[in-house]
């Protein structure tokens, strides 16, 4: 076992180095966020340009990143800062806070064939109501934002800290949900003009669809609906081809998806599952991090070796006692979580790495905090 943590660290820093895009995902409360930040920062380390993209950051860690409020960009973490984490000037880490309603109006406005195409899509109330709608629109612009920031050519590497459920894997499905979604054979009942091309079975089908929908839903929202569905018409094909490229560059070798847990056994199985639909989806697994967790500690000392003179006081004594049990737990946690480590190392697929990361307490939430997990994760660094 104690030769295997250097191997994997150093496995995973090789994906640090060369892939572009490296997806956490994990249960909630697991560490996922900072373990995503920490490999961003080994990357910086390593003099490469990277962004994390995150969905909600505790607000100190956001502070200690310089990651301000509702911003529409990325924003780089200030020189000073990342001088303090040893970043030379060749490194450069980007942080974001995923804001869904601003990457699909980047969306609509490359994809639009012009600014009045365009405006007429924003300004819709439609649209305005589903980019509001963070259920299903998070998880898609996830997977928007990764695609476009990797492949924009301003950064080496794309971090991605997803969100903390089950759910998260959604957004892996969403470009070929788009895809079905923006199928013409059903958007053509919502115009006009194109139906009345199809013959009077898919005529009257489509009168029939204005009909109820008009008296559900109001004339005026009707209305709204159809000008939103003929602005996003002649976009589709476009669409259905990005979603399509989304799809292919998560499913690619230039990709890699890490599955952090921790000790618990809820988060053991949730890790397992993840694993499963990742390998299911036909996407890059590249393994686990294990964190919050004792299997990276090395030298522990026995108390039982200490040597109390004969006149010792019994207070002395007592106290070396209380170490001793204090120590048989802490040995115990160690082999406990090394026989997690050996497990999820057996679980996961060749080539893949199963690495501990060093136990830092319950929460990192400071750029010294993030240096030392990036030398754990990544250098085989043993505390």
């Amino acid at each position: 076992m104690s030769d295997a943590l250097p191997v994997s660290s150093e496995r995973l820093a090789s994906l640090v180095r060369e892939k572009k895009i490296l997806v956490c995902c994990g249960a909630g409360g697991v560490g996922k966020t900072t373990t995503a930040a920490a490999l961003g920062l080994a990357a910086a380390r390593a003099g490469r340009r990277v962004l994390v993209l995150t969905i909600d950051p505790a607000r100190r860690l956001a502070e200690a990143m310089g990651i301000p409020e509702a911003a529409t960009h990325p924003s780089p973490v200030p020189r000073d800062r990342l001088e303090e984490a040893g970043v030379a000037p060749g490194g450069a880490l980007d942080a974001w806070m995923l804001n869904p309603a601003v990457v699909f109006e980047n969306m609509v406005r490359r994809l639009a064939p012009d600014e009045e195409r365009a405006r007429a899509i924003l300004d819709n109330r439609i649209y305005q109501q589903i980019s509001q709608m963070v259920a299903g629109m998070q998880e898609y612009t996830a997977a928007e934002a990764v695609y476009d920031l990797s492949s924009e050519g301003g950064y080496d590497l794309v971090v991605l800290d997803t969100p903390p459920s089950r759910n998260a894997l959604e957004f892996l499905e969403a470009p070929g949900r788009l895809t079905r979604f923006l199928d013409e054979r059903i958007v053509s009942f919502f115009l006009p003009d194109g139906a009345r091309r199809t013959g009077r079975f898919w005529r009257r089908a489509t009168e029939l669809i204005n009909t109820v929908f008009a008296r559900v839903f109001g004339q005026g929202f009707y209305d709204e609906l159809l000008q939103f569905m003929a602005a996003f018409s002649g976009m589709f094909a476009a669409m259905r081809l990005h979603a399509d490229g989304v799809k292919a560059v998560l499913g690619s070798e230039v990709a890699a998806f890490l599955v952090v847990t921790s000790p618990e056994q809820a988060a053991l199985s949730e890790a397992v599952y993840m694993r499963d639909r990742i390998l299911e989806m036909d996407l890059p697994f590249s393994g686990y991090v294990l964190n919050r967790s004792y299997a990276c500690t090395d030298g522990l000392r026995d108390p039982q070796a200490v040597a109390l003179p004969p006149d010792a006081p019994e207070s002395a004594r007592s106290a070396l006692e209380k170490l001793i049990r204090l120590a048989r737990d802490e040995h115990a946690r160690v082999e406990r979580d090394r026989g997690l480590l050996e497990r999820l190392a057996k679980l996961a697929p060749s080539g893949a790495v199963a690495v501990a990361a060093p136990h830092l307490g319950e929460s990192v939430e400071d750029l010294e905090g993030l240096v030392q997990l990036a030398n754990g994760l990544t250098q085989g660094a043993r505390g």
